[in-house]
């Protein structure tokens, strides 16, 4: 029998939201970083910096509008354990807004995942239930739910967690940015896929404020997203496995809305690696592999675009800090037991900065 919900219910849920908007009043907005590359002229490239976020990375405004969502819709209760499958990032924001609120927290995550990001979860007091297996995770944590945790479900919800006409959002905080750049309305944003929740928001933003921008998905080659998009297959996996966390989905999540993309490019492993060692050269930080992905995926446009002749502006997404990765992406010794040699895609990179020609084949 259910129990009826008490005013201590109500006043516990109302003082976590309070909780949740003071966190975000005090979190000043992500940084847009420019950068001029001389071979590409009168095109200019911003990359929008989440991993200056408090919890390092681009999922920290994702877990507080799953913990949001959970609250207001009654799904979650005061001393009620929490739990998510992840693949880090998101399960490092999840456990921090978790200890905000005073409340447990599990993250399922692959065996595989990065180290420091299973450290930083369990310096937040949160838990990490491994799983050999990643496709079993999201299984691993329904099981944890059905023993009566609140699973935030950032793959089920992230879409509809996230207010996509504004309140904050990514795409919002993009477009006030560039409001006085000189080319305000870029060409494309780039971003790639884990949950589809960051594309699904801003491919719904541009089409509400009815701007003229493409929006592309940057892969890692093989992932089910890429192919499921280009054939507009719900049930595609992936043909390939990848080291790039984050994206590069074995399935098509419930979050990846096809048809608010305009084009999908898949960046081999070995570009994204060599693009994210490139980025502490051109940014002076370390981020991880996505945003290589992401770098790649730009240069591929604006090539694109310097040989039509045309100009314009590009937008992506620096997804998380690369210290997470210094025993993975930024070790020579674990990318050489991977099989993966960055150096000949980092010297199709150099050609691309100083020539303005496109990094992939």
């Amino acid at each position: 029998m259910t129990r009826m919900k008490t005013a201590d219910d109500h006043a516990w849920v109302h003082a976590a939201i309070d909780a949740l908007e003071r966190e975000a009043a005090r979190s000043a907005d992500t940084h847009l970083l420019k950068l001029d590359l001389p071979a590409f002229a009168g095109i200019d490239f911003y990359f929008k910096d989440e991993a200056s976020h408090p919890t390092g990375s681009l999922k920290h405004r994702l877990a507080r509008s799953l913990y949001l969502y959970a609250l207001c819709n009654g799904r979650l209760r005061a001393g009620q354990d929490v739990v998510d499958a992840s693949s880090g990032s998101t399960a490092i924001a999840e456990a921090w807004f978790a200890r905000l609120l005073g409340l447990r927290f599990t993250a399922v995550m692959p065996a595989r995942t990065a180290p420091a990001k299973i450290r930083a979860v369990e310096a937040l007091g949160g838990a990490c239930d491994l799983v050999d297996d990643p496709s079993e995770v999201h299984a691993r944590a329904a099981a944890h739910a059905a023993r009566g945790a609140c699973h935030l479900d950032q793959f089920g919800l992230a879409e509809r967690a996230t207010d996509w006409r504004g309140n904050n959002n990514i795409a919002e905080s993009i477009v006030g940015q560039l409001a006085r750049e000189p080319q305000a309305r870029p060409a494309w944003i780039v971003c790639g896929a884990g949950t589809g929740g960051t594309s699904a928001t801003i491919g719904r933003y541009l089409r509400y404020r009815r701007l003229p921008t493409r929006l592309c998905v940057a892969e890692p080659a093989g992932s089910a997203f890429a192919h499921g998009w280009r054939r507009r297959d719900l049930q595609a996996c992936a043909s390939e496995p990848t080291l790039i966390e984050g994206i590069g989905r074995a399935r098509v999540e419930p979050g990846f809305l096809f048809d608010v993309v305009d084009d999908v490019l898949e960046v081999p492993d070995g570009a994204s690696i060599a693009a994210a060692w490139l980025l502490e050269s051109l940014l002076g930080r370390r981020y991880g592999g996505s945003s290589g992905t992401n770098l790649v995926a730009c240069l591929q446009l604006a090539a694109a675009m310097r040989a039509r002749g045309e100009r314009g502006s590009l937008v992506t997404l620096l997804c998380d800090r690369g210290e997470r990765y210094a025993e993975t992406l930024f070790d020579t010794g674990w990318l050489a037991a991977h099989g993966i040699d960055p150096s000949p895609w980092r010297v199709r990179l150099d050609a691309s900065l100083r020539c303005g020609s496109a990094p992939l084949p």
